[in-house]
């Protein structure tokens, strides 16, 4: 049985064993891409969140987990999802060459329960979403998308200044600490470093002195999901001036669920949970 084969720690080897699996055959279309889906997010979060995982594939129940798992039970449940459905692919695998009427009609159940796990393939998880490429939009979709097409868009994008006394330090420290990429760009009036991430765009330039700013913060990044975002920053040595609250803590809050980090140059910027899909 393939429950035997698992390690004792090691998710990545289960991810291997998982991706074999799939390899095979026999499986939903949309399995490879769940199966991206939750390596991806996993390899996002701190090493306890794969242990704990190990600890549910090994017996342990969710609600025997540590409360800093909790929040993510979702990943969790989807975790276990496919291994069940994997798990229950490989047994259909191996046909008896005489079956009792009861393994029959026990292989019949398993056939009719994948259903139900497939359902789960592809969706939404922490704000998450991968396309395998098998889905077509709406017709809704497709309308919007002509009506959008037919648009002159003027404004394609923006980019927030940050004026500093140093940029290259500024700009190391994004890429170092933050995940950012960096442009010189000298032959543009206001030469300036450009630094890019995902959807988010910075520009530094130089400045003898950093103005003060007039709000809270001098940046605020909507994200889907600011719990994988926090460990990143935390494993990266970034200054943590407000923590981020548990989402059950969040329930009824009257502000965005968010956390605040400083960068090198004492500029608080604000990491502020958006509903929207990414």
């Amino acid at each position: 049985m393939l429950g035997k084969n698992y390690p004792e720690h090691d998710i990545n080897k289960v991810f291997d064993i998982f991706e074999e699996q799939i390899n095979k055959g026999g499986v939903s279309d949309k399995c490879a891409a769940e199966l991206t889906l939750i390596n991806k997010l996993f390899a996002k979060l701190p090493p306890e969140a794969s242990e704990y995982a190990m600890m549910m594939l090994h017996g342990t129940k969710g609600s025997e987990l540590p409360s800093d798992a909790k929040e993510i039970m979702p990943l969790y449940v989807r975790f276990m999802n496919l291994k069940d459905y994997l798990e229950k692919v490989d047994s259909l695998r191996t046909l008896p060459s005489d079956p009792t009427t009861e393994e029959i009609m026990n292989r019949h159940k398993i056939m009719d329960s994948l259903e139900e796990h497939e359902k789960a393939f592809g969706e939404q998880l922490l704000g998450f979403k991968m396309s395998d490429g098998s889905e077509e939009p709406s017709k809704a979709e497709e309308q919007n998308e002509q009506e959008s097409s037919s648009i002159l868009h003027l404004m394609n994008a923006s980019a927030s200044v940050f004026p500093c006394t140093d940029p290259i330090r500024t700009a190391l420290f994004y890429e170092q600490k933050l995940g950012f990429k960096a442009a010189h760009l000298d032959d543009e009036r206001m030469p300036h470093i450009r630094l890019t991430r995902d959807n988010i765009a910075i520009a530094l330039v130089s400045s003898p002195v950093r103005i003060a700013p007039v709000s809270m913060y001098e940046l605020i990044i909507y994200v889907s999901e600011p719990l994988l975002l926090l460990h990143e920053l935390k494993a990266g040595g970034v200054k943590i001036i407000e923590d981020l609250p548990e989402a059950k803590a969040s329930q009824g809050a009257l502000s965005n669920r968010q956390f605040v980090f400083e960068d090198c140059d004492g500029r608080k910027i604000c990491v502020s949970q958006s509903s929207e899909v990414v």
